[in-house]
């Protein structure tokens, strides 16, 4: 979590998906380079090319892509509204359509709540990163009285 970063009061990211990710895509990338050097070098009947090798080996780049794709997910929230980052998607919610935010129970990421009950999930505070989580939702939530403060009284009278 950073704090004051180029016009926004908080940016948060992900820790623990960071990890799995780039390990995995290590993984991936080495199981097929490998299994594509090994191509040639058994006898099961098929009659492998070195373009084969090759294919593998870029198929492994592709997915490890994929995969890095995870990382992707940041959140920044400032004067502006909340920028919510995910995996293909990037989006700027205006403090005027934030209706509050929430970590609902069993869920895996939280989520910034919009009128008529609709939702953006906010991917860069997950469950896995337990504490990280709850100190970025606590400065979510006290952005979102500080930006959205008729939320907060109304949220006390019902």
């Amino acid at each position: 979590m950073t704090q004051g970063t180029g016009g926004w009061d908080l940016e948060v990211r992900p820790h623990r998906v960071k990890l799995v990710a780039y390990v995995a895509a290590f993984v991936i990338i080495a199981v097929h380079v490998t299994v594509g050097a090994l191509l040639k070098y058994s006898s099961t009947g098929v009659i492998f090319q070195t373009s084969d090798q090759v294919a593998m080996a870029v198929l492994g780049v592709i997915l490890a892509g994929a995969v890095l794709l995870l990382t992707r997910s940041r959140l920044r929230v400032g004067p502006a509204g909340i920028a919510v980052r995910n995996v293909l998607s990037d989006k700027i919610i205006a403090w005027p359509d934030v209706v509050g935010v929430s970590f609902p129970i069993g869920a895996r990421w939280a989520r910034v709540d919009l009128p008529d009950d609709e939702y953006v999930p906010m991917m860069a505070i997950q469950s896995v990163d337990k504490l990280h989580a709850v100190e970025a939702m606590d400065q979510v939530r006290e952005l979102v009285d500080k930006y959205r403060p008729d939320l907060k009284t109304a949220s006390t009278t019902s």
